[in-house]
């Protein structure tokens, strides 16, 4: 894969383009496409890498943009178990038209707001007679195990899927939910599959293959197999319980008036300038990710709550937005460079900085609860040469004292009003600042010229 300014490219071997024109031929690629469940994709020529290859590929594919990279340790429980169903509903339209998907990944899933989007078109491939699913395991391991340990233990899964990209293997999943061995799937999919693992190496594998084409494999069992999958993912749910912010929407500081002002103050803003990417630091029920969306190509919203960007997923998945990103992330802990010499998977800051961010009722989670300096706090969004609205709570603010209450007295000293006026304009041109309550002010800023 190569991204140059021109698009992203995929080159393609003998094998991989024989492949590629199997599917490109078949019904189901129209299907997938005019579905917008692929990425558009579409033949190009080497001359369109120049320099960037050693020899002449047997074919190059150029791939549509997708507006923002994200990855599954930072989806929400409902986000990731779309995107399995997405991979499972390939797979077994595949089947049909005698093609298979050798991989089984969610990082071969990509998301227009809240409709997935499968980019990993290199993975499907002619059927192989009589071979079972060769992304079985990897789907058990960052599809199936992480939505089983949100869903029967209340277990987040995002920090198992950050500290392997392979994801959960069996013996780890099968440590877990040993308990829940009468719950559905575990037994044959957890339970087994450890065992079986546990039991044959390579080897015994390559035999099981060869006697499951002596006995006569074939793509019914195939099928069979992909619709158990579908009903058991389709069956999963997590029943997630008040966290602190869940119920935030309805159970502020704010009376009707004060969260006028705010939403009007961030709306003038918005609408400002036009943005290609907008952040929401500390989305919460997404009601300022709404109004920035008007005019914004797309806004990422992130929120550290689970419960919420998963509430706030289904909301806007069932409104049909595209142009809302909701992600499980916090501020203080972002997702870093991982992978092969941290290339594989970029930061967040890597993946294109905003035009726009609003850090709305965060700073002081940010600066009490995370105990980052307030001049610190300020630096970032200067490295990020954005413009911004940013809401500051000071310390006789009822948030802020729940903050506090668990700290020394004389915790945090720089968290004062004067303070923070003082080094924000130090550091930026404050376009204007009103006050939404007694106790909070909105300013508006951008990056000096």
């Amino acid at each position: 894969m190569f991204t140059t300014p021109d698009g992203v490219f995929r080159v393609l071997s003998e094998t991989g383009l024989e492949d590629w024109q199997a599917l490109a031929r078949s019904a189901l690629w129209s299907e997938l496409r005019d579905e917008g469940r692929v990425v558009a994709t579409e033949p190009a020529q080497s001359g369109a890498l120049p320099g960037l290859l050693a020899g002449t590929p047997a074919g190059v594919l150029r791939h549509e943009r997708v507006p923002f990279i994200s990855f599954p340790y930072e989806w929400p429980f409902a986000m990731l178990k779309d995107a399995a169903l997405l991979q499972l509903d390939l797979c077994r339209r595949a089947l049909r038209e005698d093609l298979a998907l050798k991989d089984a990944s969610p990082y071969n899933v990509q998301w227009r707001g809240t409709r997935p989007v499968f980019i990993d078109v290199g993975s499907f491939e002619r059927l192989r007679p009589a071979e079972p699913w060769a992304g079985y395991r990897q789907f058990c391991m960052l599809f199936l195990y992480p939505l089983m340990l949100q869903a029967y233990k209340d277990l987040p899964y995002h920090a198992a899927l950050r500290g392997s990209l392979d994801g959960i293997a069996p013996h780890d999943a099968r440590a877990i939910l040993a308990g829940e061995r009468f719950r559905k799937g575990v037994m044959a999919n957890v339970l087994l599959h450890a065992r079986l693992e546990s039991r044959h190496g390579a080897a015994e594998g390559r035999a099981v293959k060869q006697e499951m084409k002596r006995a006569g494999f074939g793509k019914e069992l195939l099928a069979a197999n992909f619709g158990k999958l579908e009903k058991l993912v389709g069956a999963l749910e997590w029943k997630a319980g008040e966290t602190a912010w869940t119920g935030y929407g309805e159970d502020n500081t704010y009376d009707d008036a004060a969260a006028g002002l705010k939403a009007e103050f961030v709306r003038e803003a918005a609408a400002r300038r036009r943005s290609a990417l907008t952040w929401d630091v500390g989305c919460n029920d997404g009601r300022y990710a709404r109004i920035a969306a008007a005019s914004a190509d797309l806004v990422v919203a992130f929120d550290a709550d689970h419960a919420t960007v998963d509430a706030l997923y289904r909301q806007l998945r069932a409104e049909g937005r595209e142009d809302i990103l909701p992600l499980v992330m916090s501020v203080t802990d972002p997702s870093p460079d991982l992978g092969w010499r941290g290339r594989e998977r970029a930061s967040l800051e890597r993946r294109g900085k905003p035009d726009l961010t609003l850090c709305l009722a965060v700073v002081h989670h940010v600066c009490i609860g995370g105990n980052v300096p307030v001049g610190e706090f300020l630096d970032w969004l200067c490295s990020l040469d954005t413009a911004f609205v940013i809401e500051f709570p000071d310390r006789s603010d009822p948030m802020v004292q729940r903050l506090l209450g668990g700290k020394r007295d004389g915790s945090n000293p720089d968290y004062e009003h004067a303070t923070f006026e003082r080094v924000l304009a130090e550091r930026f041109t404050v376009e204007r600042s009103a006050p939404v309550s007694e106790t909070r002010t909105l300013y508006e800023a951008r990056p000096r010229a």
